[in-house]
């Protein structure tokens, strides 16, 4: 056991960044399952199972080459349902610690790496931690919930040499970086503006003043955040529509769609931001925006807009979800493992699809991939063995994820922002310089 751990913490990330596309194209749907190269299985602590992290769980237990070996949540009723799902996995696999404190995790020696589906405000402390302790990290969008926080997290994965991916899984999507590298290859000539949308009915939220049941630890919960009274209706989904907590509907989904079309675009951080938009649909608790519109502009005469409707779901272009890319010869839509392509009078002359696996022109393409979760932990622990930087690094996860940070700074205050393009700060506004980080309670402060 000792001689395993210490093959799994000697592994360092290299220097060099991946060639296009990184392994993922390397996974067949038999392949993705038997990583190559593993002798030993990477024990993966998994940290919040409720929801996305339940369905996480299953998707690590299953994949060849790792072993679920603790589940953390601060909801007792989570843990009792999560090891129930474990251990009725064929053929089963051991049994997992259960651990309510994320702490004891980090610092637990017999696990190699972490998962992290916490609500926002948790991601990049315990993204920290994790490399603190020597673990790999496996952080669920968006990478922080404040851009000091992404920062600190880049500088932990340097520093204690950890691999950290942020769960973009569409990195790991073997057509859509085909059909990425179409892009950068020029299919549709220069590319210049990217779409992005994102639509849902979500209800009305009020919160009300409440007894803290007995299933939850909601100091745990509430961790490095100032503590405030326990309210109903907060957990375990709404807090994302509260600043304190969450980061709205611009990082809960648009980090997705945005990370594919900076991609797509190919560039870093913007010069310019501008946001509008308001609680419209329904006056009730929400802070953050329902109705939301971002717009980017980019060195090189690009432009990024990413358009959000959590209360209305009529779609775009048949899609409640997506991403569009314009050039100078057509566009390419895409959002999930596939994408069409457009000439300039709107006519499809492509496309590829997950359902066929192959270009309906003819060309032949790869073949039908298995769900992007799976490629995307497959990545994750190909990184850690092969001494590389995953597809979705900690910086790409930055990037995305600051660019939407910084709508909502331009939305908080009401006006365009001006960027330094070399790392994304506020030049010339002190007002919104102060919400580059935020307070944390005594004690908490993320340090590297």
């Amino acid at each position: 056991m000792e001689k395993r751990r210490d093959f799994i913490k000697k592994v360092a990330v290299g220097s060099a960044g991946l060639a296009f596309g990184g392994a993922t194209l390397e996974f067949s749907a038999k392949s993705y399952r038997n990583i190559q190269g593993a002798n030993d299985k990477i024990r993966v602590g998994i940290i919040g199972v409720n929801g996305r992290g339940n369905g996480m769980t299953r998707t690590f237990a299953r994949t060849a080459g790792a072993e679920v070996g603790s589940v953390c949540d601060v909801d007792s009723r989570a843990l009792a349902k999560t090891i129930k799902m474990v251990t009725g996995i064929d053929p089963t696999p051991p049994t997992p610690k259960s651990e309510k404190d994320c702490r004891k995790v980090c610092e637990d020696k017999s696990i190699d790496a972490i998962y992290i589906a916490t609500p926002d405000h948790w991601h990049a402390p315990l993204t920290i931690m994790g490399c603190q302790g020597g673990k790999h990290v496996y952080c669920e969008k968006p990478l922080s919930h404040n851009p000091r926080e992404g920062e600190l997290s880049i500088a932990a994965a340097r520093k204690y040499n950890r691999v950290v991916q942020m769960g973009a899984q569409r990195r790991s999507a073997p057509l859509l970086t085909q059909g990425i590298k179409e892009l950068h290859n020029g299919i549709i000539g220069r590319v210049y503006l990217a779409k992005t949308w994102y639509t849902n009915m979500r209800k009305e939220t009020f919160l009300t003043p409440g007894t803290v049941p007995e299933w939850l630890d909601y100091d745990l919960w509430q961790g490095p955040a100032p503590r405030v009274p326990f309210k109903e209706g907060l957990i375990h989904y709404n807090w994302h529509w509260f600043w304190h907590w969450g980061t709205g509907e611009a990082l809960n989904n648009g980090t997705h769609e945005i990370d594919v079309a900076r991609w797509g675009l190919g560039v870093d951080y913007p010069t310019r931001v501008t946001s509008v938009g308001g609680r419209y649909h329904f006056k009730d608790d929400w802070e953050t925006p329902d109705t939301q519109i971002i717009t980017w502009d980019y060195p090189g005469r690009i432009s990024l807009m990413w358009e959000n409707r959590s209360c209305n779901g009529r779609e775009v272009d048949g899609e409640g979800r997506g991403i569009i890319f314009y050039g100078e010869n057509g566009s390419l839509d895409t959002g999930n493992d596939g994408y069409k392509v457009y000439d300039l009078g709107g006519k499809m002359i492509k496309e590829v699809n997950n359902s066929t696996g192959q270009a309906i022109q003819g060309r032949d393409t790869a073949n039908p991939s298995p769900g992007m979760d799976g490629l995307h932990v497959a990545d994750f622990l190909n990184a850690i063995r092969n001494n590389r930087r995953p597809n979705e690094d900690v910086e790409d996860g930055f990037k995305s994820t600051v660019a939407a940070q910084l709508g909502n700074i331009s939305w908080r205050l009401g006006r365009d922002l001006k960027l330094n393009p070399k790392n994304g700060h506020i030049i010339g506004d002190s007002e919104a310089q102060k919400l580059w980080s935020r307070e944390y309670e005594k004690g908490w402060e993320p340090k590297v």
